[in-house]
């Protein structure tokens, strides 16, 4: 569970009165995991937890489930009905102007927009302005402990030697003449992932040729395309260890199954690698000049080098996301696509770089994770790519 005494001096600097947390039908996962709560008993009613900034936290519960809370600090309320509720909330906000929530203005960050309009509606007819948590979520949620980065530095290091394990078993069954499929790998992928003591949580993507032209393609046993010489074959793989609160490791390599990489690849590919590798001196050299970044300023870099060589339409996704407990964490994403994300950078976070281009014929994507610290930066699972990886058949 997070410490409370940290989140209340974060609210007292940050000017705000209070965090409110609202729970109802599994709608809000960071409050679990940030109060450390789990499933062991029925839960159907809603509750809340208020932090303030200042004096004891206030836990509400219904009266049918008024064990609901009680492996967190604080004192209890209790109600019955909708009229009660909404007094116990009154009470519990005396005095508050304003109350951090799982909210994002407009929808602008969807990970954090964890509370419907009606709740925030309740809050805001009680005279407290609802604000959004979503710079609470990552200093409390994303920052990592010196236990999950070693974690991460072991899955990225094992997902590099998982990448040229498929290769070579690529290589090792169509020289045999096996008849093999996107599907075929990634269920070798999956194998490897127990062999390196290490989970994820939905298989990999294996994608040849127009496939790879598709982000987020994922092959299934009904649903596969076969693999054979002459192929561009893209692996984009996910795995955390097999422990708790392991944090993951997110990589992308493309490989071409022959021994001359044709022109147009190879042309992507480097302008790809130099839109990641430009992103990543951005990151690098703001840290060590100690300089606070964002996240859709470094999204603007990448995109900015591929679009200035005439491939910006198609770059069709945010350059990178938050990494932690899931692949796709809750702290700052890399973008100003999809969503402009305004979060800072936090020290002791990580996020993906992982810029890409999608023709119609194949799609190249190049991605690093990248953990920033208080004046370093480091990318585990080195070396990096650096050209397309020719497999000789």
């Amino acid at each position: 569970m997070i410490n409370i005494n940290l989140v209340q001096q974060a609210l007292r600097d940050s000017q705000v009165d209070g965090w409110l947390f609202y729970y109802f039908h599994d709608n809000d996962p960071i409050a679990q995991n940030l109060l450390g709560l789990t499933c062991g008993h029925l839960v159907s009613r809603r509750w809340f937890y208020l932090i303030p900034s200042q004096g004891d936290p206030i836990k509400i519960v219904h009266r049918i489930e008024m064990e609901a809370l009680d492996s967190l600090p604080g004192r209890k309320l209790a109600y019955v009905g909708w009229r009660e509720l909404e007094q116990k909330l009154r009470e519990a906000l005396s005095g508050m102007r304003q109350v951090a929530m799982q909210y994002s203005p407009k929808n602008a960050i969807p990970y954090i927009s964890r509370v419907d309009a009606g709740t925030v509606e309740l809050i805001s007819a009680l005279g407290v302005k609802v604000v959004s948590s979503a710079d609470m979520v990552s200093q409390f949620e994303s920052t990592w402990t010196d236990a999950q980065l070693a974690g991460h530095v072991e899955a990225a290091e094992a997902l590099h030697r998982i990448v040229f394990l498929a290769f070579d078993e690529i290589k090792r069954r169509l020289r045999a003449q096996q008849p093999t499929t996107e599907y075929d790998v990634q269920q070798f992928i999956m194998r490897c992932y127990q062999d390196h003591g290490m989970m994820t949580s939905s298989p990999p993507i294996v994608a040849v040729n127009e496939h790879s032209g598709n982000p987020h393609y994922q092959p299934t046993s009904e649903r596969h395309s076969e693999i054979r010489a002459g192929d561009l074959v893209l692996l984009d793989i996910w795995a955390k260890p097999t422990r708790e609160a392991a944090v993951y490791a997110d990589i992308t390599w493309t490989g071409f199954l022959g021994e001359t990489i044709p022109a147009e690849p190879q042309k992507i590919f480097d302008i790809v690698r130099g839109g990641r590798d430009a992103a990543l001196a951005f990151v690098e050299q703001s840290v060590a000049a100690g300089r606070e970044i964002y996240g859709w300023q470094v999204d603007d870099v990448a995109r900015r080098y591929i679009s200035a060589r005439g491939y910006g339409e198609y770059f069709i996704h945010r350059t990178g996301h938050s990494i932690g407990l899931e692949v796709h964490g809750n702290g700052a994403n890399i973008d100003n696509l999809e969503t402009r994300d305004e979060r800072r950078l936090l020290p002791r976070t990580a996020f993906s770089i992982e810029p890409g281009v999608y023709l119609p014929e194949f799609g190249i994507r190049s991605e690093i994770d990248v953990y920033m610290g208080e004046r370093e930066v480091l990318v585990a699972g080195r070396p990096i790519q650096t050209e397309i990886v020719a497999v000789p058949i």
